[in-house]
Formats: C-alpha cells, structure tokens, sequence
C-alpha cells in the first residue's frame, strides 16, 4: 500500500472535479477512485453531483482516499480539496470553483492561459496552480478532454501508478469501444507529459480567509431584503451560456452570408442578431448582422444548417467570443 502525501482530521485525501456536462468528469472520478483502490491498494469512494442531467449542466464529482485501516463513513461533498480538477475555465464566471482550498492545495485547470495568469483570475492566495490545454489535446487526438485530465492528474498525484490506469481504461472501454481504446491512452499520455506546474506560497503575512461552506445559503430570514424583493431575477434576457461552449465556437463571416436565415431556424437559443435594411432594389428586408455569444451554448447547429462558408466551427480562443459579439437590442428592456 502506498502512502498519502498529506490527509485531513477525518484521514482522507480528498478531490474535487468541477465540471459541465458532457466532458465526462463523472466517469472520470469512477476511473480515478478505481486506478487508487486497485492500483495503489486504498480505500476509496468516487460520486457525482449535478442538477439536471444535460450537456453544458453544472458537474461536480468527489473523490476520497484512505488507508485500509481508515473506515470510509463520510459521503459528503468534498468542501476542503487537497486537489481541484476545474474541467472548463469559464466555470469561474457563475461559480467559487476554488472554493475550500488550502493554502498547500493543487489547482488543475484546462486552459491556455500561464498558470500566473489563472492564480490572479481566480483570486487564489496560494497554493500550486496546474495547467493543461486539454481541450486542445482531445480534438487533436480525437478523444475526449476527461482523458487528458485524468493524465494531468496523475502527474499531480504520485501515489497513482499510470500504468494502472490504463488498465482501467483498457477495461473501460474496449468492449464498447475498442476504436477508441489507442486515442484514449493517446490524450491520457499527453495530459501526463504536457501539464505544467508551478507553487505560488502564501505572501508573508498572509493567511487564507475561513473556510465557508458552498451549501449555507447567502440569504435566510434573518439576511433576506426588505419586502421580498427578488435580487437576481432568472429571466432569458440575463442568461450566459457561455460556460456550456466545451471548447469549439461558431465563427461568422459577414461577407459570404446570403441571409437565408436557416441558421436562426435552427438555433436553440436566438443568438444570431437581424437588422432591418432596403435591400438592392430600395425593399426593406432582414439582413444577418452577427452572433450574440453571450446566448451561445455552441450547439454548432448552425454550422450544419449553413449553405455557404458564412459560418465555420473554430476553436475558442480567451476573449475572442467577446470581441466579436454582436449584442441584442432589446427595445422593451
């Protein structure tokens, strides 16, 4: 049995993945708790929470090792990590994906940015900060991006033996899915040998704010508004689907569009902005002035709907979704 680099007061080494639907964090905390019960002889639980079961979903999924002599008693959400797993960076706009952390915790994220960049977005105060372009990975090798993060998180958990865990995923998925058996190990490989790493110590002084549980609501009878006064309304015009776009986003090029409008019919979620315009002939008639990404899921529907080369399917690059936004105009509002 091998020994854990550091547990709780309850003897558990605890992870936490957060994630969205359909990037496979779920069968990733399956995998992982198996390769440490089997491969490394620990006791071990893997479970998962999310609220209604669709892609682009809010996923979280908890993780617990411990010494064979240690009673698993504890099914609780993990609220104080030692490692955090964040799936999709955006995560961070709608929720504390950091929340629990200690000032010695490991914080992977899939992303492009530098791990200095990440540390000052998220408003950590130290700890060490892992990034690996998973996304990235698991287009290139045609995989999925649970894979390439299941490879950074080996690296970052030594007690793991990745040689187990490519078992696991030989038995996971070459009775169902043997074709994809050599791009799975592929992007797990890659995740292993790609992540990069760096320790950010707490500054001198500094000490980590108190730890808060994530499920004590912000507002009860004794904290709530006067007069039932509702804070933040849930209304379609506030919406942001843009945690739910797993990596690929529509790209729109104005001058090869003919406005047939057979992107709108599809699209799920009224992205696309018309303006009306006379067209050649002096007649009023809609024209297709761009996307609102703000409501942008990428379904990529449109894409398969256009006739043209108006719109394409690209990779999604920080920032680039905001800089190229058209916005609604909502008369009413």
């Amino acid at each position: 049995m091998v020994q854990l680099p550091k547990v709780n007061e309850l003897g558990f080494f605890e992870i936490r993945l957060e994630s969205i639907g359909g990037l496979g964090a779920n069968l990733a905390g399956k995998m992982l708790a198996e390769a440490g019960v089997d491969g490394a002889g620990l006791n071990g639980v893997s479970f998962s929470s999310y609220g209604s079961e669709k892609k682009g979903s809010h996923v979280k999924a908890h993780i617990r090792f411990c010494d064979l002599n240690t009673p698993i008693r504890d099914t609780s959400p993990v609220e104080r990590p030692h490692v955090i797993s964040i799936f999709h960076e955006a995560l961070a706009k709608t929720s504390s994906v950091i929340s629990g952390i200690y000032a010695d915790s490991i914080v992977l994220v899939n992303s492009q940015k530098t791990p200095e960049q990440l540390k000052k977005a998220m408003k950590m105060l130290g700890g060490t900060v892992a990034v690996i372009d998973a996304t990235g990975i698991a287009l290139t090798e045609k995989n999925r991006v649970n894979m390439a993060m299941l490879g950074a998180m080996f690296r970052l958990c030594p007690f793991l033996d990745p040689d187990t865990m490519k078992d696991v995923i030989h038995k996971s998925l070459e009775k169902k899915y043997p074709q994809s058996v050599a791009s799975a190990l592929n992007t797990f490989e890659r995740g292993y040998n790609e992540v990069i790493i760096r320790d950010f110590p707490l500054e001198q002084g500094m000490t980590m704010p108190d730890f808060v549980r994530s499920d004590i609501p912000v507002i009860g009878y004794e904290t709530q508004p006067m007069g039932g006064l509702i804070t933040n309304p849930g209304n379609s015009f506030l919406k942001d689907l843009s945690i739910s776009r797993a990596g690929m986003m529509p790209h729109f090029e104005i001058d090869d569009c003919i406005h047939c409008a057979q992107c709108d019919t599809v699209c799920p979620d009224i992205c696309f902005v018309w303006e009306e315009q006379p067209d050649k002939k002096g007649r009023p008639q809609m024209f297709l002035k761009g996307i609102d990404y703000q409501y942008c899921k990428g379904c990529l529907k449109c894409i398969e709907a256009c006739p043209t080369d108006a719109l394409s399917s690209v990779l999604e690059q920080d920032g680039v979704a905001d800089a190229q936004s058209v916005k609604h105009i909502f008369d009413l509002v």
